[in-house]
């Protein structure tokens, strides 16, 4: 027998008898474990996830249920097709023993595998005072238990919600606030809303944007305290410039912390900005060699990029995770020949204040800007992001039917500025400097972060100063 035919009947074997296990009840982990059942693995599969629910889908919990045009518990992700798998929920892992091939679990349970993926993602990042933060009135979303909390807090008719950060949930949140005709201060700590993703420029465009639909925009503040009264009920905020705002309800929009505690002590390059790995989902571990039995998909994969210098990069967006968790499992279970990459180009999309806005590629790489196309006083027009005479990203108001022609310009490495689009031009088209933030300061890390080229790199990690 050739050594490639012993192999194959290896693989034929594993997806038989194999044992793989899924930390993550999430996008990423419930799309790879069906297409795990859809490449033929027939073996054990489990699937770990540390909320109640079965996997549902996060981008409706900040628009349509707090709008309450959608129940919170009716964001359950639709089945692709049966996964057949045992499903551990309301359980966390807290521990990874590589050595016996071992996932540990709080309830002291100890899960063995073959093969191991890792999606567990995100969390919100918490109020920074846990006294504050237990007062009734304050929030943070991220769960669509999270969200339906929030959304009966809203119903409430409060005199005065609160939102601290305005990153595109925040600024989303603020949206639905306006169209429930509730009064609300934005507080961002940055020069305007949106500049992590997309810059000083667009962000002063989308200021403009909150003030003209009424909502109290304060930037280049902070929140310092939340007073609650007599019964525990959060009722006033003091601000970094000194004043202070009566509020009923407060949103801590702060950002997310990657789930990757539960790794401590397991020998793999993770940390604050998630697990290594390489294009085909395989982590690294700390000394920057590649595993052989442990994938990482969706939010918390940290991966190198062909477009961006072969710099690692996490992204937080639906697509990352759907397609990362499908590309994870296939290879899974593939002969190396037949291996796929998953080298995605970050595409988003949000909808605020009546304004569809929709990106692609990575802005903070780039650090100019040029408006293309449209009119930016009608709110509608595209603009396009540029670094060494190449485009780099893209981003629309309104005006996402051309999202695509830029999309095929960044995968090509078209010059910036950009060829000049077939209509539309928008006047001058001067490229001028985007203003990204340092990517280092915690209130500007956006969802799409390149974190350079070592994939154990603690260089860009953000350490808060002590209070």
């Amino acid at each position: 027998m050739t050594t490639s035919a012993l192999v194959a009947d290896l693989v034929t074997e594993f997806k038989t008898n194999g044992r793989i296990v899924i930390v993550g009840a999430s996008l990423a982990g419930l799309r790879a474990a069906e297409t795990l059942r859809d490449e033929g693995f027939n073996g054990e599969l489990t699937i770990i996830g540390d909320e109640k629910h079965e996997p549902y889908d996060r981008p409706p919990l900040s628009k349509q249920v707090l709008k309450g045009w959608v129940r919170a518990d009716h964001t359950v992700l639709p089945r692709m097709r049966k996964v057949d798998a045992d499903w551990r929920l309301g359980v966390a892992a807290t521990g990874l023993d590589r050595g016996t091939k071992q996932v540990r679990l709080a309830n002291g349970d100890h899960v063995p595998y073959d093969r191991l993926l890792i999606a567990t993602g995100t969390r919100s990042r918490p109020w920074f005072n846990p006294k504050e933060a237990a007062l009734e009135g304050v929030f943070t979303l991220r769960t669509s238990d999270d969200a339906g909390r929030l959304r009966a807090a809203l119903a409430a008719k409060p005199g005065r919600v609160l939102i601290v950060g305005a990153g595109f949930i925040g600024s989303e949140m603020a949206s639905v606030c306006r169209e429930l005709g509730l009064a609300v201060t934005v507080a961002e700590r940055a020069e305007g809303p949106l500049v992590g993703a997309l810059g000083g420029v667009i962000g002063d465009i989308a200021a403009e944007m909150q003030r003209d639909h009424g909502v109290d925009l304060r930037t280049g503040v902070s929140v310092e305290a939340l007073e609650g009264d007599a019964q525990g009920h959060v009722r006033r905020a003091r601000l970094s410039d000194g004043s202070t705002l009566d509020v009923d309800v407060v949103v801590a929009s702060l950002g997310s912390i990657r789930n990757t505690e539960w790794l401590e002590g397991a020998g793999l390059a993770a940390g604050f900005w998630g697990v290594g790995c390489d294009a085909g989902c395989r982590a690294f571990d700390v000394n920057g060699v590649v595993t052989d039995s442990i994938y990482v998909a969706g939010d918390i994969a940290r991966a190198p990029h062909v477009l961006y210098n072969y710099q690692f990069l996490v992204l937080e967006h639906w697509d990352n995770a759907e397609f990362g968790g499908r590309v994870a499992a296939h290879n899974m279970v593939s002969l190396e020949p037949d291996r796929r990459p998953h080298l995605p180009l970050p595409a988003f999309w949000s909808g605020q204040f009546g304004v569809n806005i929709k990106g692609v590629g990575v802005g903070p790489f780039g650090d100019e800007i040029v408006i293309t196309q449209g009119s930016v006083k009608d709110r509608r027009f595209a603009a396009a992001y540029g670094r060494q005479g190449r485009i780099v990203a893209a981003v629309t108001f309104n005006h996402g039917k051309w999202l695509e022609y830029y999309g095929a310009l960044i995968e090509r490495s078209a010059p910036f500025p950009p060829p000049p689009p077939g209509y539309d031009q928008a006047d001058g088209m001067e490229p001028i400097p985007a203003r990204f933030p340092d990517p280092r300061v915690l209130t500007g890390v956006p969802d799409v972060v390149l974190t350079g080229h070592d994939p154990t790199d603690r260089v860009a990690a953000f350490r808060p100063k002590k209070r």
